[in-house]
């Protein structure tokens, strides 16, 4: 028994929990990066950290994208998972819509392909002069978007980002939650429709609350990605966008420590990052319990 605990623990104490250890000491050092020399400082890349302006902005970015990133990707996974499961005709079998199968496969693809090749499709869409979008946009008599900088201008650009994120994830979730429906008994559904439960009654009573640790899960993970959001924030603004208002602070912590050879300073980025990222998943987590999650369905 022993081994079987202790190999594993040995694992992640060793490739988990010593590199971010390494990462908080590093963090309290003036290191290079590029020598063996690390200076103890203490606290003060932490203190330099919060009187960046830019820093700030990278952080309040990446909130944003924590905040709703997973909100807009989890309900419209939900709503698309439950038409490709439940969706059909309200009469008869339970079944999703017509060409079920078709729709999963579909909305699956983006998350295939590279998050740089996504990065790469959606850059040449959202292109002023021969994007796809403002071309659809101004074919349909919208003239004020010809040669519109969806990606340069600091009103659209995050929320152009956002799409991408979205698009690109929203495919697996919503098969993720396909896999969980599919685990509901038939007749629990059936016996929603006798009582005569619409189908919005079905979704919040039955759906939601019998896979809720697959939708507590899910949000974890896309906060998780939204809180880095590296790859395609720097294919989509390799700069951190107009006026910083991309910038998250993975960016920022990559140009720290790459372009200007302060690791010890991208190393306490690191853990403000970890710590948002502890802090986001805690808040989940209470919510969910506070809100019953913990509860059996069948109390």
């Amino acid at each position: 028994m022993a081994v079987f605990l202790g190999v594993p623990l040995v694992i992640y104490l060793v490739f988990v929990i010593s590199p971010f250890a390494q990462a908080v000491y590093y963090s309290l050092t003036s290191w290079s990066g590029f020598n063996n020399k690390m200076p103890f400082i203490g606290l003060e890349n932490y203190v330099k950290l919060f009187q960046d302006n830019i820093f700030m902005i990278a952080v309040r970015n990446s909130i944003i994208l924590a905040v709703f990133l997973p909100v807009i990707t989890v309900i419209l996974s939900l709503i698309l998972a439950t038409l490709v499961t439940i969706g059909g005709s309200s009469r008869g079998q339970i079944k999703g819509l017509r060409g079920a199968g078709f729709y999963r496969i579909i909305s699956f693809f983006p998350y295939v392909i590279p998050a740089v090749v996504i990065g790469i499709i959606w850059g040449r869409i959202y292109d002023p002069s021969a994007g796809l979008l403002n071309g659809i946009l101004t074919g349909v008599g919208l003239d004020g978007f010809d040669s519109y900088p969806w990606l340069g201008d600091s009103r659209t650009a995050m929320v152009a980002s956002m799409v991408v994120i979205v698009w690109g994830f929203v495919g697996f979730y919503m098969i993720l939650f396909i896999a969980a429906i599919k685990g509901i008994p038939a007749e629990t559904y059936e016996a929603a429709r006798i009582d005569g439960a619409g189908r919005f009654r079905t979704a919040i009573s039955i759906t939601i609350p019998l896979i809720r640790d697959n939708i507590q899960t899910a949000y974890i993970y896309m906060g998780i990605l939204a809180l880095d959001a590296f790859v395609y924030m720097s294919v989509l603004n390799s700069g951190g966008g107009p006026e910083n208002s991309t910038l998250v602070i993975s960016q920022k912590l990559f140009t720290t420590a790459f372009n200007k050879g302060q690791f010890g300073l991208a190393c306490a980025m690191g853990v403000v990052l970890a710590g948002l990222t502890l802090i986001f998943s805690a808040l989940v987590f209470l919510v969910n319990r506070l809100t019953g999650g913990s509860k059996d369905v069948s109390e």
